[in-house]
């Protein structure tokens, strides 16, 4: 049997844009992407692909599913076998054997490990952010650069002392070897340990779920290395990070495209002067899973570098690394400041309106390709031109095929003097090189612009699969469609609340009777929250989950909350695979399908605090109306009456 522990990590790895690519021809629509539905015959697109929620739902047929449910029902593979191709893909084995109780329990182990550097991290960020408000001179520092304490505080920056063993104080076991293993502390050759970082500005490194993995630390004075951060660990890898990215969701929406820095000094002080869609690689060059995050994050990537020599050999790498994500729906274009200036001193000495405006001129990858392999060759020639087209073989073999790959041979056989014929020829007759056609060297995975047909574009962004949906309003105890017993109720005894060690344990419900969960609005208007926004479980408080817990209509919720603390699911499509196929959370998912392919709210954490606060209002409410109807004939009622109406007041009030 398959771990579900393996199924989810294949399900974070692949792309199901990707999958689905390969057998059906998608062209954008809004925040989705649409083509002909594969499991029925139409002609007008209704299959629907979302790739920040890794999801397909077909309108017409209601087909719906993960990356793997379509590879399984598609080609008729069986499911362990469709397993096997999609991990094959990305490099990954599947375990073939059955997890032994040892296998079981280091894995337990490598999850709990985790979770404690986790902790630690939280902990180090809190001494960090502490620190910084009793130290004047790191406050002048970020002064000088132009920061306000409010985009400080925005970022969680922090600072770290010169004390070789400051976090001694922060921890109470410094020799912990978790703390080691965390990056926060180095162990030299003799056994005696130090901070790794010291006399630094603390730049904390959050992952797209919004959980801190590591550190980046810049030094406010002379010395060497400036920028200093966390070595490789469990929880962090900078080549698979982009500092800035959780941050800068909202500004990728509201600018349309992304802008990549190299430092993160420029993307706060960026964001400190309105421009807040910045990321910034983390001392690395730009790395395909890089690229694929910033493919699903907008469809219009901007790199900007200094001007100098070295800026334009890290744009060319930069280059290198799209050329197998270049489709006809995505726009990448590099911007090269003045010398002797980063986005951080351009804008503190011409404006942010004087940056947008290069940033409208940012040349696109196609000229910047062209010009910059003209440049290395004398075109007058016919030995530089022969020498030019041998370097751009393997450069166009990176190229998926498509209408953007035709232009650029085209473009390129007049730059050469070759006719489009002869350019094809002589690229044929190379052979294809790395990633053509196929996956990204050295990653296994398939980039997002193989399979896109040529004419593609931009679909008009105002389709009927653009809007922002919300939750639909049933009557109270309306039934998911299909249930065997509408009319049945929530039996708190048959639904443990989502902490019960056995919900914890399988991640199914339980089900008595062959009944399905009564839905009420409010419960419906979570579930839609928490399937399109798996992190927000991670953020619940005791307060909240002790609310949700005792609820009489959130059985359902409670349901998918546990399934998501046990696997860990990153998107709407992992929350399917690991759901109980028979089970009426499986049920509720499908019903939410439609609603599921909205553009995402601005907000979702905003969203669900909100509907918390509704409930806790409802429920006071009903406690104050039960203790009216006992006729608060004893002194503890009337207690408890005078406490409740205060507290219902303050939640009226908003003050929580």
């Amino acid at each position: 049997m398959i771990p579900e522990s393996f199924i989810q990590e294949l399900l974070a790895r692949v792309d199901i844009v990707d999958v689905v690519g390969r057998y059906v021809k998608l062209r954008k629509g809004g925040a989705n992407l649409l083509g002909l539905c594969p499991f029925h015959n139409e002609k007008t697109p209704s299959f629907t692909v979302s790739p920040s929620k890794q999801f397909y739902h077909c309108f017409g047929c209601g087909a719906h599913g993960t990356a793997l449910r379509f590879l399984s029902e598609h080609t008729g593979a069986p499911f362990p076998e469709a397993v096997r191709s999609l991990a094959a893909s990305v490099g990954m084995t599947v375990p073939e054997e059955p997890r032994s109780p040892r296998q079981r329990a280091a894995d337990r182990e490598r999850r709990e490990e985790g979770s404690r550097q986790q902790r630690i991290l939280d902990q180090a960020q809190a001494h960090y952010r502490a620190a910084l408000k009793q130290t004047p001179e790191a406050i002048e520092y970020l002064k000088r650069r132009g920061l306000s304490g409010e985009v400080a505080a925005r970022f969680g920056l922090g600072w770290a002392s010169r004390d070789r063993r400051g976090l001694a104080a922060v921890f109470d076991h410094y020799e912990d070897p978790a703390l080691l293993e965390s990056g926060l502390v180095i162990e030299s050759e003799d056994g005696r340990r130090h901070d790794r970082f010291r006399g630094r500005v603390m730049f904390p490194i959050h992952n797209q779920r919004g959980q801190l993995i590591g550190f980046g630390g810049r030094l406010i004075e002379p010395g060497e290395p400036k920028y200093l951060n966390s070595p490789e660990t469990s929880l962090f890898s900078k080549g698979h990070e982009l500092y800035g990215l959780h941050e800068a969701r909202a500004g990728i929406r509201a600018e349309g495209c992304v802008l990549v820095v190299e430092g993160y000094m420029d993307v706060v002080a960026l964001a400190q002067y309105g421009l807040n869609n910045a990321v910034a690689t983390l001392g690395t060059s730009t790395t395909p899973e890089h690229l694929r995050k910033l493919r699903r994050a907008s469809d219009r990537i901007v790199f900007s570098f200094d001007g100098d020599g070295a800026g334009r050999k890290a744009a060319w790498r930069a280059l290198q690394a799209c050329l197998p994500w270049v489709a006809e729906d995505i726009s990448m274009r590099f911007l090269f400041l003045p010398e002797s200036h980063d986005p951080d001193s351009y804008v503190r000495a011409y404006g942010v309106q004087a940056l947008r405006a290069y940033l409208d001129e940012a040349m696109p990858l196609s000229r910047f390709m062209l010009d910059e392999l003209a440049a290395r060759h004398d075109l007058n020639e016919a030995e530089g031109r022969a020498s030019c087209v041998h370097e751009a073989r393997p450069l166009f073999a990176q190229m998926p095929e498509g209408g953007f790959r035709l232009q650029m041979e085209r473009e390129f056989a007049r730059q050469v003097r070759l006719t489009p014929e002869e350019l094809a020829q002589l690229l044929v007759a190379a052979g294809p090189g790395p990633g053509h056609a196929g996956p990204i060297a050295g990653t296994g995975q398939r980039p997002s612009g193989q399979g896109v047909a040529p004419g593609a574009g931009l679909a008009g962004r105002g389709g009927p699969f653009a809007s922002e949906g919300g939750y639909a309003p049933e009557p109270e105890g309306a039934a998911w469609p299909g249930s065997e017993n509408p009319g049945a109720g929530i039996d708190l005894e048959a639904v443990p609340p989502w902490q019960d060690a056995a919900l914890r344990g399988s991640g199914r419900p339980r089900r008595r009777g062959g009944g399905s969960r009564q839905v009420t609005p409010m419960a419906r208007r979570l579930l839609r929250l928490l399937l399109a926004h798996p992190a927000l479980v991670s953020g619940l408080g005791d307060q909240q989950l002790e609310l949700l817990a005792h609820h009489p209509h959130l059985g359902l919720v409670r349901q998918l909350i546990g399934l998501a603390s046990t696997c860990g699911a990153a998107h709407a499509g992992a929350l399917l695979q690991a759901a109980d196929p028979e089970s009426d959370l499986a049920r509720a998912i499908k019903d939410l399908s439609t609603e599921l392919m909205a553009q995402d709210l601005p907000d979702p954490q905003a969203e669900w605090d909100d509907a918390l606060r509704t409930i806790e209002r409802q429920t006071v409410q009903e406690q104050c109306d039960r203790l009216i109807e006992s006729g608060l004939a004893t002194d503890e009622d009337r207690r408890r009456y005078q406490e409740l109406s205060r507290r219902l007041a303050r939640l009226k009030a908003g003050a929580g």
